[in-house]
Order: C-alpha cells, then structure tokens, then sequence
C-alpha cells in the first residue's frame, strides 16, 4: 500500500465519532499521522442561510488572536500620503494606473487587496479578474479604508476575510497545526463567536448546521457547538 494511502488510513481510523468540544477536537486533530511540511489549519461551517438572499450574506473580516501563521501578501491602492503610510505598514505593492493594468494583464499574485475610497473608480473595472478569486476590495470586508495603513497592519498581523459561497458554507484558515494547541482553539473559538455574531436577523431555524475542522492532509474533526 503506498506510503500516503497508509497514513490516510490511519489517520481515519482515529477520527472521533462524536462531536468534540474545541479544546478536544485540536488535540485529536494533532494527533493525526505527520507530514514533513507544516499543514494549515482549516474551519468550515455550514450555515443555515439562504445565500440566493441578499439580506441573508454573512461576510466580513477577523483578526485571529494568533495570526495564521503565514505573512499575507498585500497590495494597496492609494496615492501620495495614504501610499506612503502603506508602504511604512507593509504592503507588498503600492500603486494606481500602473498596478491596475498589471492586474488586468492577469496578475494575481497576492492574497489581499486593499483600496482607498478616491481609487475605487480605478478598481472597479478590476473586478472581472479580482471578483472570481476573492480579491475585490470592498467596504463591507472592510478593504476599502481611508486608513488602507491600519488595515495593512491588521492583514499582516493575521487578520482572515470570509464570505458564505453559494451552498451557505464559510470556509477560513485558523492557524498552523505547529501551533500550541491553544492557540488553535483560541484561534478557532474567536472564529465561531465572530460568524455567531453575524447571524443575519432574517434567518430562522438553526444557523450554523455544523462546524468542521481540519489540516491540510488530515480528516476532519466535527466541533460541539
């Protein structure tokens, strides 16, 4: 049996049965055969939302207690003082004209878009090649600022955005699996109380169905909500 096939194997056979409060789903997530590289953490909730609904759309942004664990790339959109601040917090990439028509050329390479007000007029049109992949700025996720500083610290400091996709489910990163065990939960328990906290007031009946989760190569562990 090859090498991989035989962990999943393994790891599936130490897949709890039950749901598992944070604390306990994170130690038998470690548990889990190891890899030679540092997995990525993931949370995915199934939501009892109606995502055709416009008034039923959970999205929005968080700064994990722990960060991600991995530096975000960021490009900014903004002129003169606001470019500057940027670049002073971090910002991978800075710019107007000639940033928006290296994106239209079909550049994509960075994790986070972030926009002034005054550059939204230049970005709009960026949206046939941002919107597919999740990068449009917008206001809502709080990427469209006056203070595009402040939210570059926030992204570098490991700030996660989400939105719910057509099947009503929010999948984010939660941490590294080298992680202490509580920082994930820490991590993974600012995330539930950050969608809780969001529960659309047109929703009726159970809102979050279910909450997963999982590393990059492991099973999933069902959290007790």
């Amino acid at each position: 049996m090859p090498k991989l096939a035989k962990r999943l194997k393994s790891s599936l056979s130490q897949k709890p049965a039950r749901p598992l409060p944070v604390a306990e789903a994170v130690a038998a997530l470690k548990k889990f055969g190891a890899v030679k590289f540092d997995q990525t953490v993931d949370i995915a909730l199934r939501l009892g939302v109606d995502a055709a609904q416009a008034d039923q759309i959970v999205r929005g942004s968080i700064v994990l207690p722990h960060g991600i664990g991995r530096e975000q790339r960021i490009v900014v959109f903004a002129k003169g003082p606001a470019a500057e601040a940027a670049r002073a917090a971090g910002a991978d990439h800075v710019g107007d004209e000639d940033l928006a028509k290296q994106i239209l050329g079909g550049w994509t390479d960075f994790d986070v878009c972030i926009a002034a007000p005054d550059m939204m007029k230049l970005v709009g049109p960026l949206g046939r090649v941002l919107g597919p992949r999740g990068l449009m700025p917008s206001p809502r996720a709080g990427t469209v600022t006056p203070d595009v500083a402040k939210t570059v610290q926030e992204y570098k400091a490991g700030k996660v955005e989400f939105r719910n996709d057509k099947g009503g489910n929010v999948h984010a990163p939660v941490g590294k699996l080298s992680f202490e065990a509580s920082q994930l939960a820490e991590n993974i328990q600012a995330f539930v109380d950050r969608i809780l906290s969001l529960k659309p007031s047109a929703v009726k009946g159970t809102y979050v169905k279910s909450v997963h989760i999982s590393a990059t190569m492991s099973p999933s562990v069902q959290l007790a909500i």
